[in-house]
């Protein structure tokens, strides 16, 4: 969720202090931009992943604090809910047996993290979205302590003026009809219900605007290929319910807003990018500050001396604006650097399914920027941004648009077009054979299969109420089941279903 905040009042002065301080850090940005003084060594891929906390009836444990404590390790941190946790993965290269090594390091961070958390009384598990929460579990007292959460919260209601409306229309189950939420919210959790995969990647300035479209090209793909969130509240809902749930939860827009078009923090963009200060500025025309807190820093006394501006309040900005692929300005030992935040992706089901959906966006990505003809010439902005959407409620039965092909299942766009350029992409990149071999297999084989964690879930569901369960109980068996089967380290296109 970003940085921590100290304030939790704002006066006006304060929030025209911080307009200020926002546009000369974004003048700062463009003069660095146009004079190169950004570090680029080599691609370095990064990882978080967020994880939800379960007691042994499968319900969510409270108990971030008390598990981090067990935990001990700061690549482990609190996130918004009291149910949450994520797990920060350091950087590292991308090539080579790298994407090996980092399977199985996280396959045992994971697994002794999961092992502490047994003394607190919890269980880790990685799901786009926890299926057994209630309603009650989005009261105000379950979010995680620390002045940013309840800071965050109070400004996006007092933004919006009144509760929050989760509004969403499923798919039908297997013999069922259509189910449909309309609920209503009084804290930001149902944000804490979206957990997913974050995947960096740090470019070269000059490449920043071809890797972020393409990344926006794949967002669709990503999503119904990756699908893992089918249930909220217990109704069956999209295949990836994180997505309209995200936008809904963090929404500061009244009804009268949306109707003049006015734009959320939860945001596909608008347009293809030349540059990443096209993502910047947009972002400080567009939004108001949520969290205006300022600091003394003078970005352009700093670059005069030759160091790298901390550009906080432009950071501390970009952070409360959730687009699916976020532009990242850093600053690691005292040298700058950019970064894409692809944020598209599901937690889980598995390690290997994790690092296989990074695998093929990696590849699919850096082969889409080496094309001679850049796909996004010869797509409209908004084709991709339908394609998120009906990638993200339909999943592997999602008809996708793809230049030069048409409407396509997402399965046959990747099995004809997709993974042979991954392959391209990864080798491009330096990754080993090994390595590219055993991820996109995991991709080929989920295609063919045509099973994904969000299809294994319904199907689950749908057989355990066939046996006789409700609803309820159906979607605690079926989680039961999904530890089990996430334990073992298989992806999820083999696991049985019953």
């Amino acid at each position: 969720m970003g940085s921590d905040v100290s304030r939790r009042l704002f006066t006006k002065e304060d929030r025209q202090r911080y307009r200020e301080k926002v546009q000369q850090c974004l003048d700062a940005l463009g003069t660095m931009l146009a004079e190169n003084r950004f570090s680029f060594d080599r691609r370095q891929m990064g990882l978080e992943i967020e994880l939800n906390l379960v007691d042994d009836a499968m319900c969510p444990a409270m108990a971030n604090n008390i598990v981090l404590e067990k935990i001990d390790d700061p690549s482990f941190t609190q996130e918004l809910g009291q149910h949450n946790l994520e797990i920060n993965v350091p950087p590292r290269p991308l090539e080579g047996d790298e994407a090996l090594g980092l399977e199985q390091d996280l396959r045992d961070s994971l697994d002794d993290a999961d092992a502490k958390a047994h003394d607190a009384g919890a269980n880790l598990v990685m799901i786009g979205v926890l299926p057994t929460l209630r309603h009650e579990h989005f009261d105000a007292r379950w979010l995680s302590n620390g002045p940013r959460y309840a800071l965050l919260n109070d400004q996006i209601f007092a933004a919006r003026g009144e509760e929050m409306v989760l509004d969403m229309e499923g798919l039908p189950m297997p013999g069922g009809g259509v189910e449909r939420l309309r609920s209503y919210a009084e804290s930001i959790l149902p944000e804490a219900a979206c957990t997913s995969v974050q995947l960096h990647l740090q470019v070269e300035p000059d490449d920043f605007a071809a890797h972020w479209n393409a990344a926006q090209c794949l967002a669709g793909v990503q999503v119904a290929l990756a699908a893992n969130s089918p249930f909220l509240l217990g109704k069956a809902l999209w295949h990836e319910t994180r997505i309209p749930l995200f936008l809904q939860a963090t929404d500061t827009r009244p009804v009268e807003l949306k109707n003049q078009g006015v734009r959320p923090r939860v945001w596909f963009g608008e347009r293809w990018i030349t540059s990443i200060f096209d993502l910047f500025e947009e972002n400080v025309r567009y939004f108001p500050g949520l969290l205006p807190e300022t600091d003394d820093e003078d970005p352009a006394e700093v670059l005069a001396g030759g160091s790298a501006p901390k550009l906080t309040e432009l950071r501390l900005h970009n952070g409360t604006i959730w687009r699916w692929n976020r532009p990242v300005y850093d600053v690691v030992d005292g040298v700058p650097h950019l970064r894409v935040e692809n944020r598209v992706l599901p937690a889980g089901p598995t390690v290997v399914d994790t690092i296989a959906n990074a695998a093929f966006f990696y590849g699919a990505q850096r082969a889409l920027v080496t094309q001679e003809r850049p796909l996004w010439t010869q797509m409209s902005f908004q084709a991709a941004e339908e394609n998120l959407y009906t990638g993200a409620r339909h999943g592997m039965h999602a008809q996708l648009y793809w230049p030069g092909i048409g409407w396509i299942p997402p399965d046959e766009l990747v099995l004809r077009r997709l993974l042979p350029m991954a392959h391209e992409g990864l080798r491009d990149c330096g990754v080993s054979d090994a390595a590219r071999e055993r991820y996109l297999g995991v991709i080929e084989q989920r295609c063919l299969a045509r099973r994904t964690g969000s299809i294994w879930q319904r199907e689950t569901v749908a057989l355990l109420e066939e046996r006789g369960a409700d609803r309820g109980g159906a979607l605690v068996g079926m989680l039961r089941r999904y530890m089990e089967l996430m334990h073992t380290g298989e992806p999820v296109h083999t696991w049985p279903v019953g």
